[in-house]
């Protein structure tokens, strides 16, 4: 595809030069698709002499004769790029200029596109569970892609999804239900999102919808899912189609009916589509402007929306003689052609024009003005242009623009002539405007329309008001009953909700005609709600259901529920509780053995609303909760006739009150719930009262605790434990005493699996004031939920809001063992919970010595039968780090780590160096090589004065003669001595001399040579020396030993 120029000049000889002029080049987008085999990259000019070509990417200089990977073609701009892979790298913005020693000319922007494969962002969703009769919104977000995007809602057998005035897709792709009805359960909602210029086709997770039966549907007015809020405004480019579209839920399924504000109907290009859901104009203009409004109703109420719409033009050349964006050349010489170009943008787009300047000097009309003063002058200025036909045109008119106009024409042929009278005259202006007004049902309200038209049109004036475009109903009843119309003043007396709509004012003349619109809307206090009812007794409890009233364009904002009780104050209505005004029930708590009533109203700015009517009555049952139940606990004598029982509230000074009974127990009813009484019994025979009795306290009976515990927290400790926290229930909420906390948990799904399912309950008690947990046993890679729940004697109360939690994968059992010189052995086994089919194992480790550097990362893939590992070739004296990971069909979860250092490179070379770097390698530490060169040190030293005084001794000849022949009895062979003299100066530094000589012979050394030199060394022909050191490399062996068993 590409873009042409066609051109009506006359054909030029060869031999005149030209300017260049761009005559095709590549379209505004080229996309690459995927199976086209290559993508020109088109610009072709003319001119003479003959154009050059060159290219802009993104702006910066661009030669496609550079890449050997692109096809050029001789004389010409266009090259080619081939589909060979590495599109990508092509992307971006292009422009092609041409040009010759006359000037240059440029394409317009050219933008190379690589399309991405579009998909479905990996998510998992979870069931939309919703009551029967509620809205629901399937979201779609179908991802980016070139368009056109088609949606479509199937089914996993790709049915399609039936769509009626109830359920419909939205142009967002989404699937809305106004109000949800049982067959809609279903788990295989699929959103398909087509691409058909890159022949794709993406689906989107299923979703889960279910719906639940209710035995109280309740009907509300409706409410609009989209568009959001009261108003929205539309921009569209002349040419567009316009939707608008307004999708609401509610019980009965809503109607949605459109209207243009001014208007007795919608335009006749107007088509009403989705089920009344829709209004489509195609191919927009400045016609189409204004104020459209949806409106849903059912039979409680309605909910409108107002869109305005604005019609814009593309931008466009604009070559006339104006201020901004013209280039005006004055007194043209032939210097002055050229190629002129005029790149206009606004956010609709950008259009380059091209315009070639001849300098010539043909003739051209002449336009005369003759004005009221009767004086003729020439036409010009920046307001007057003439076309090439000789028209003339003027903008921004004025009244000094009135008067004849004369245009003179001349050529060889002879010169012609014509006039034309021009009146001009004010514009008819609306100048006050009727404003939108908010106010109260039964008040007198007035529109005020104030206009100014041109005093030449005399009576032929007229101010016309119409409502929701219907201008007769004004008409009709203006002067009679509630409408009167004076002078541009509209009054209504006595404000209806009749009366609520749009109100226009029309100042009209046979010229032309001005509007404005202004919006009545009235508020009231709430209607009372209907269809009150309780349900779902449970003893003390109740729900309470309702449907709002008609709020009457104020915001409930909330509902208060009164009790009446046939009892103590039968026909006196007291406050309950209050809810939020965007809730229509509430759960009651009630006392025990009372008859209720209850009513609910609604309260919104304005003030409150009328009562509902009132239920029917219920009835709680009686409970012993509320009673002091006590027993005679001391003697009694058995002729006693009667006891005086009395009791009364402790702390608040009541009276005693006193009951005569004659059995040995007395229950006293409606009793607050757990408060400390005093109680006194006193019994009676024929002989008179008994003596005065011992008061005793007790308290009245528990209920449940009425508040759950707060600020619930979990921190997962790991894969199977878990700690949870939360704040203590205040005492005065207990209603007796605590016994404790207890935490509920269960499982909801695997994280393998989408799923949702509610896993068996578990219940863990905690005696006693805490305010902390800790659970085991859970499962890994699973998420729980849980509640805590305070408790006392009469049992639990009301369950925590439920806090979600994750526990992470399960990891194998992992360790090191069999550490030698270059192999180590590995041995694991299968995680608790494995999460699936075991398919093998992820070994990787690599060398992580005390340094910067690391090695690099090896990595063997494992059998799932195997639990064991030989690795080998490793570095001797070296520290690894070895990872383990558990794979199954979903991936591989978490490492597992264990650290390890090898043995030295001699099993039997010991050294402090050689020890240290077994426990953990700190023959590399700084301070351990200082240390060591120290000990270097001061064995020098100590070596240079014992050959000192060996010097000193040497005079003693017969003394070396002895030492080639050592007596086992010296004292410098048994005694643990070390370059010391003995009593005896004939007999100086044995061990010393040998040291030098490398013969060492002495056991006295705890630095022995034998630890460094051959095992098999032999100190004397007569083996004297050889079962001590024998003993002593024993020794060292199994310190060896020992230490490697330790480290592994």
């Amino acid at each position: 595809m590409s873009c042409k120029y066609q051109s009506n000049a006359l054909d030029i000889p060869l031999e005149v030069e030209q300017l260049p002029t761009i005559t095709e080049h590549s379209p505004a987008s080229l996309i690459a698709f995927p199976f086209e085999e290559s993508f020109p990259m088109k610009c072709e000019a003319t001119g003479n002499p003959g154009p050059e070509f060159r290219w802009t990417k993104n702006g910066e200089d661009f030669d496609p004769y550079q890449d050997p990977r692109l096809i050029t073609l001789d004389d010409s701009g266009t090259f080619i790029i081939p589909n060979n892979g590495n599109l990508t790298e092509f992307q971006g913005n292009y422009r092609c200029f041409a040009t010759n020693k006359l000037g240059t000319a440029m394409s317009e922007e050219i933008e190379f596109i690589v399309p991405n494969v579009p998909k479905f962002p990996k998510e998992i969703t979870e069931p939309i569970e919703v009551m029967e009769g509620q809205s629901v919104i399937l979201e779609c977000n179908p991802p980016k892609g070139i368009p056109p995007l088609q949606i479509y809602w199937m089914t996993m057998s790709l049915q399609h999804i039936e769509q009626d005035e109830r359920v419909s897709m939205g142009l967002n792709g989404n699937l809305y239900f106004s109000n949800a009805i049982k067959t809609d359960s279903r788990r295989d909602y699929c959103c398909f999102a087509a691409f058909p210029r890159i022949r794709t086709i993406v689906q989107k997770n299923a979703m889960s919808v279910v719906v639940k039966s209710t035995n109280s549907l309740l009907e509300r007015k409706p409410s609009l899912l989209t568009p959001t809020g009261k108003e929205s405004h539309t921009y569209l480019v002349k040419g567009e189609d316009l939707q608008l579209e307004c999708i609401a839920e509610g019980f009965p399924t809503p109607e949605v009916e459109w209207v243009k504000i001014g208007f007795h109907k919608l335009p006749e290009r107007a088509v009403v589509e989705s089920h009344g859901k829709l209004l489509t104009v195609e191919m927009v203009n400045e016609e189409d402007e204004g104020k459209y409004m949806c409106r849903a109703k059912n039979p409680h109420g309605e909910v409108v929306h107002y869109f305005y719409v604005t019609v814009e033009d593309v931008p466009t050349s604009n070559r006339k003689v104006l201020k901004d964006g013209t280039i005006s050349i004055h007194n043209a010489k032939p210097e002055n052609s050229a190629v002129y170009q005029c790149e206009a943008t606004n956010r609709h787009g950008t259009i380059l024009a091209n315009l070639v300047l001849y300098s010539e000097n043909d003739p051209v009309g002449l336009w005369l003005h003759r004005s009221k003063a009767d004086s003729a002058d020439a036409v010009e200025g920046e307001r007057f242009s003439v076309h090439k036909n000789g028209s003339l045109e003027i903008q921004n008119l004025m009244k000094e623009d009135m008067g004849e106009y004369s245009c003179f024409a001349q050529n060889t042929e002879g010169k012609v002539a014509i006039a034309a009278t021009l009146e001009v005259k004010d514009p008819t202006r609306i100048v006050d405007p009727p404003r939108d007004l908010r106010v109260l049902a039964g008040t007198t309200i007035q529109f005020s329309c104030q206009a100014e038209f041109d005093p030449s049109i005399g009576d032929d004036f007229e101010i016309l008001w119409e409502k929701d475009g219907m201008s007769y109903l004004i008409s009709v009843f203006a002067g009679v009953c509630r409408y009167m119309l004076d002078d541009g003043v509209l009054e209504i007396i006595d404000v209806s909700f009749g009366d609520q709509g749009f109100y226009v004012c029309v100042a009209r003349t046979p010229v032309d005609q001005d509007m404005a619109v202004a919006q009545l809307s009235v508020v009231d206090v709430p209607d009372p709600p209907e269809d009150v009812i309780h349900s779902e007794h449970n003893g003390r409890s109740v729900k309470l259901q309702w449907i709002p009233g008609d709020d009457h364009n104020s915001s409930i904002t909330e509902f208060v529920i009164e009790f009446e009780e046939s009892q103590h104050e039968p026909g006196s209505w007291k406050e309950m509780m209050r809810v939020p005004g965007n809730h229509h029930s509430a759960q009651l708590k009630l006392h025990s053995h009372v008859d209720y009533r209850f009513r609910v109203y609604a309260i919104n700015e304005v003030g409150r609303g009328r009562p509902s009517q009132a239920t029917e009555r219920y009835k709680t049952p009686a409970s012993e909760l509320n009673a002091i139940s006590f027993d005679l606990l001391f003697p009694v004598n058995l002729l006693s006739s009667f006891y005086k029982v009395s009791y009364r509230r402790q702390g608040n000074g009541e009276d005693w009150k006193e009951h005569m009974v004659k059995r040995h127990s007395f229950l006293v009813k409606n009793t607050p719930t757990f408060v400390l009484y005093e109680i006194k019994i006193q019994a009676k025979n024929h002989m008179g009262w008994g003596p005065d009795p011992k008061i005793i306290t007790a308290y009245s009976g528990e209920d449940f605790p009425s508040a759950a515990p707060e600020d619930v927290a979990v921190d997962v400790m790991n894969n199977t434990m878990m700690q949870v926290k939360w704040a203590h229930v205040h005492k005065d909420k207990l209603n007796g005493h605590l016994g404790g906390y207890r935490i509920s948990y269960w499982r909801l799904r695997s994280l393998l699996d989408s799923k949702k399912t509610h896993g068996d309950k578990h219940t863990l008690t905690f005696s006693g004031e805490r305010n902390h947990a800790v659970v085991t046993g859970l499962r890994p890679f699973s998420e729980y939920s849980l509640i805590v729940m305070a408790f006392n004697s009469r049992g639990n109360g009301p369950g925590s809001h439920p806090v979600s939690f994750k526990t992470p994968e399960g990891v194998a059992a992992f360790s090191v063992t069999s550490i030698q010189k270059h192999k180590v052995t590995l041995t694991w086994s299968p995680p608790v919970d494995a999460n699936g089919v075991i398919i093998g194992y992820i070994l990787q480790y690599q060398l992580i010595n005390d340094t910067e550097e690391q090695g690099s990362l090896m990595s063997l893939n494992i059998s799932a039968d195997s639990n064991k590992l030989h690795l080998q070739y490793l570095e001797a004296l070296s520290k690894y780090k070895f990872y383990l990971r558990c794979c199954t069909q979903m991936g591989c979860g978490p490492a597992v780590s264990e650290e390890r250092t090898t043995v030295p490179e001699a099993r039997n070379f010991l050294s402090l160096a050689g020890l240290a770097s077994i426990h953990g390698g700190i023959s590399n530490q700084g301070w351990f090589i200082g240390l060591m060169c120290a000990i270097a040190l001061l064995t020098l030293i100590v070596l240079i004065a014992c050959f000192v005084n060996r010097n000193k001794g040497g005079k003693y000849s017969v003394k070396e003669k002895e030492d080639l022949h050592p007596d086992l009895e010296s004292p410098g062979i048994n005694d643990d001595t070390f370059c010391e003299y003995s009593d005896n100066d004939e007999k100086p530094l044995k061990s010393s001399q040998h040291s030098l000589n490398g013969d060492l012979k002495g056991g006295d050394s705890g630095d022995s040579m034998v630890d460094y030199g051959d095992e098999d060394a032999h100190f004397h022909e007569d083996g004297s020396f050889i079962g001590e050191y024998s003993g002593r490399k024993d020794r060292v062996s199994m310190e060896i030993k020992g230490n490697n068993q330790s480290t592994a």
